[in-house]
Parts: C-alpha cells; structure tokens; sequence
C-alpha cells in the first residue's frame, strides 16, 4: 500500500502529462540557479510532499525503539528514500559545502577545495584509471568527481543517480566546462545497473554505495558490468568495529547519521568486506583512510563549530562559521523566517536542521572512532577462465 502524500489537482494533472516529480519540483533551478538561490525557485507544494514522503521513514522511529522490522521497511523503500532525499539536500550540498559530495582527509595549509580534488586523484589512481578508459561513476551526484577525474585522467566517464535533477545538474555543469564529450549522465537505481555485462574498464563510487539496501547487491552489479580484470573502486561510509548495536548511544549516533543523509541501512566495515567476495571480486587493499596516524587534521573539521583554526582561506573560514553555534542558530532562524513568508517552500527549513544534526553525528560519531566516510576498499573483477 502506498503512503504517499496526496498532491493537488493540479499538481496531479502534471504528472498525468508525463512531467515527473522532479521536473515539477525544481522548475528551471537545474540549470543557472545554484544552492541558496535554487532552493527558493522551488514548487511548494512538490516540496512540501517530498519532505513529507521522506521524512515519515524516521518520524516516530527513535533508536531506543527500533527494531529489525524498522530497518527492513527503511531498506524496502531505499530507492523512494535516495531519490527525495537529494530532492530535498543537493542544493543545500551546493551551497555548504561544494558540488563534490563528500569528505577527505586534510594536509596542513590544505585548502578545502584542493583537499577535495586530491582524495578523488587519489581514487583515480588507486583503480589505476587511465587515458581512453570507459569509466562508470556509481552515484555520481551532480558530477563533480567524475569532471575532477576525467581533467585529472583524460577518462570517458558515465555517472549514474537515482536522482533526476541530479542528472539535469551534472549534465548542465559538463558542457559549461566544455567537457560534454567525456562526460554522460543518466539516471537510474545502481542496484538495476542499465549497462551491458562487461561494458567498463573500470567503476568507482564515492560515499554513495551506502544508500543500497544491500552492499553485496550493488557490488554484483558493479562486478557484472566491469570487464574481466576491470578495478572497482569505493570509498564507502561504514560504522566500525567499535561500533555495538546494543549499545543505545551508538545506535542514536548511526540513526542521527541515517536520517540526516538519506540513508536506509548503515552496516560495519566488516560486513562491507564480506559484501566484496560475496559479490565475486577479489580485494587489493582496504584501509579507513580516516585513521592514518599521520594525518593531525581531521577530516571533519568543516563540520565542527572549532573547524575554523584549520581554514587556510576566506572561503574555508566561511564555511566553517556556518557550522558555530552562531552562524547555525542563525541559519536555523533565517529559513524559519523565509518559510513562514513564502520566500521559502515547505520543508526547507527541516530539511536545514536535519542536516545540522547529521553534521553533529558524523562529528560525533568520528570522535568516538564509531564512524569513517572513507572506508577505502579496492577490488578487481577476475579474468575469465580459458575453457
């Protein structure tokens, strides 16, 4: 039975004429508009229902409460939870952080924007992408690390989101760059892949393998679709082994982290490995590159109201104001405003302070050696057997 929201008449009428969600949601923002100034170009009441539909998996659904039937329902609508969750988030994404969605470990007198290109180098490199390859990036957001890869690579790259509007950006931001042919994005579920068996010479995914319901079922498609002996690459967000379930603290940690990132079903890193021979690849290497003993910057510094000693720049400084007290409290007060007046469409501003918990988790669950957003894992798909 569906639980969807009920939509207007005319909103209705829309969608009976073949306009999707998305397109009736975010109107023309895909393409000029950017983060803030997207946000408030939006359908209110396609907005509305999206916060609605989305947020009904966690309301009423605290960690002291949860249960394994809770769980199963989040990982049997995963692809409704994806999909509405960065209906809701990537133009907050765009205007917090970057149009990379993701984290990085920090060098001393790094600049965040410098930091974010060389964790997606470092990627590269570790599958060994080269000149001429067909590339797939697995939820590819709004394209930023398959442009940074292909200028760093000279690949051809595919990226691949659930997410219409995500496609419609990314898309809009290849050919601004000038870089239409190397770069294609389409939209689709990575646990159904839309690719021929043995297309790429190489995958990788970004800390958006998480939103599977199932690591090992998204990892059997990425092996179906490389070639014999292609790489696959992941940094895949994991709890840890000090993670324990039974333990309620941790458990309000992971759901925190969850909801605020669109997540149905965080697993351990341990079951993340298991999930990579269970899909018939063979590992290289793997490492939580968040717990390298050289690293005195840590790699949540963006995210922490104290971050603002590791800013190397105005830009940096910026963005890590957003996330004091002040510039939080601030923010929270100032889409409560706009929402109320109408400059802001229903849902913005829940959509704000759901992120700002999330934000507090993943610090928090950092801190305690609970977390890591970059579980490096490498696999290779093997070569056929001669018959």
């Amino acid at each position: 039975m569906s639980s969807q929201p009920e939509l207007s008449k005319e909103t209705s009428v829309l969608l009976a004429k073949d306009m999707t969600f998305e397109q009736i949601m975010h109107k023309k923002t895909a393409e000029g508009k950017v983060g803030f100034t997207a946000m408030l170009g939006k359908d209110k009441e396609a907005q509305k229902a999206a916060s609605a539909d989305y947020f009904r998996h966690w309301d009423n659904k605290a960690a002291k409460d949860e249960t394994k039937e809770t769980r199963d329902a989040r990982k049997e609508e995963y692809a409704s939870i994806t999909r509405q969750y960065y209906n809701l988030a990537t133009d907050f994404y765009e205007y917090g952080w970057c149009s990379s969605f993701h984290f990085c470990r920090f060098a001393y007198g790094e600049p965040f924007r410098q930091a974010i290109a060389r964790h997606e180098h470092y990627l590269a490199h570790s599958i060994g992408i080269k000149k001429g390859m067909k590339v797939l990036d697995v939820g590819c957001g709004v394209g930023g690390p398959a442009r940074e890869i292909t200028k760093f690579t000279g690949a051809y790259i595919t990226g691949i989101t659930i997410n219409e509007y995500q496609v419609q950006r990314a898309t809009h931001y290849a050919a601004k760059e000038g870089l239409s042919d190397f770069l294609q994005f389409v939209q689709g579920d990575f646990m159904e892949l839309p690719f021929e068996d043995d297309t790429f010479d190489a995958v990788y995914a970004i800390e958006a393998t998480v939103h599977a319901p199932s690591l090992a079922g998204v990892y059997s498609e990425i092996r179906r679709v490389l070639k014999p002996g292609g790489v696959f690459g992941v940094y895949e967000w994991v709890m840890t082994d000090a993670y324990d379930n039974d333990d309620l603290h941790h458990r309000e940690i992971r759901l925190a982290i969850e909801q605020g990132d669109g997540i149905a079903n965080m697993v351990k890193a341990e079951v993340a490995l298991a999930a990579v021979a269970e899909a018939g690849l063979e590992l290289l290497e793997h490492e939580d590159l968040s717990a390298r003993a050289e690293d005195s910057i840590p790699w949540y510094w963006p995210l922490d109201g104290s971050g603002w000693r590791h800013a190397s720049n105005v830009s940096d400084m910026l963005m890590t104001l957003r996330m004091t007290r002040v510039g939080s409290t601030f923010f929270h007060n100032f889409m409560r405003v706009l929402e109320a007046v109408g400059l802001a469409p229903p849902g913005t501003k829940r959509t704000g302070d759901s992120l700002q918990e999330a934000a507090g988790a993943l610090v928090q669950g950092a801190k305690e050696r609970l977390f890591t957003p970059m579980f490096l894992m490498v696999a290779r798909k093997p070569e056929e057997k001669e018959s």
